[in-house]
């Protein structure tokens, strides 16, 4: 067997996040089904993150067993002959054993939907927030700009986390509006449990009057996670790329 770096893009909506659960189907129990059918053997299937249920990925990268005298080129054939509408293998390439899709990671880039329409929209369900309520881009993306450089996000981390460094740094932090789609697009060289969704639920507090930006400001000095805004919905959260150093993997 040959250790393989696999491309996946899929829509989590009806999957418990990426990691295998008991209680419900995930996407990393779906794709070792996958496997298994092609090769006969339960591999082992180590992903670049623990996306949570409802989250999406546009690329999302992970490694496993290829046999030998399978091609690259085949074996993504094969996988996606096999796994349902709602995932799709888009590259597999041939890495080192040491190779590690999380650990090697040097970033990532998150970007979160929002549908900001006054009527919802049925083509965007499952895959962007609904707010109604006008959103200033221009007037949003000077809070989110606050977030750029290297600070603790303790305050903009879920309370479940045990990671005890929660110092990250972040490299672009923008709002942008596409008609009546409003994206923000974040990235780190890493990120704590909801940070992102954190993140936007703070800049949506500051839109609604519920935060101010002085608050925000005093949210991320502090670390205190009951000054920040509300953690968003899953559903328009999308990971959108990871990068590795190119001596480790291309992709």
């Amino acid at each position: 067997m040959e250790n393989v770096l696999l491309t996946l893009q899929y829509d989590g909506t009806r999957y418990h996040g990426w990691q295998v659960q008991p209680n419900g189907i995930t996407v990393q129990e779906t794709l070792q089904n996958a496997i298994e059918r092609i090769t006969g053997t339960r591999s082992a299937v180590t992903g670049c993150s623990r996306t949570d249920a409802g989250v999406h990925a546009n690329r999302f990268y992970c490694t496993t067993g290829k046999p030998e005298q399978l091609s690259e080129d085949k074996f993504v054939q094969a996988l996606n002959a096999v796994l349902p509408f709602d995932v799709a293998v888009l590259a597999c390439r041939t890495v080192d054993d040491n190779f590690h899709p999380r650990y090697s990671a040097v970033g990532k880039q998150y970007v979160y939907r929002i549908w900001n329409g006054n009527t919802r929209n049925p083509f965007e369900q499952g895959r962007a927030l609904h707010v109604r309520a006008p959103l200033d881009a221009e007037q949003l993306n000077t809070i989110a700009e606050m977030f750029v450089g290297t600070h603790d996000f303790s305050a903009f981390c879920s309370a479940g986390s045990s990671v005890q460094d929660k110092v990250r740094t972040v490299r672009r932090s923008t709002v942008t509006r596409q008609g009546d789609l409003v994206l923000y697009t974040v990235e780190a060289d890493g990120f704590l449990y909801n940070m992102v969704r954190i993140l936007v639920g703070t800049i949506l507090d500051v839109n609604n009057g519920r935060l101010t930006p002085e608050n925000v400001r005093e949210a991320l000095c502090s670390g205190n996670r009951d000054l920040a805004g509300a953690t968003a919905p899953a559903c328009g959260l999308f990971l959108n790329e990871v990068w590795y150093k190119k001596e480790e993997a291309e992709t």
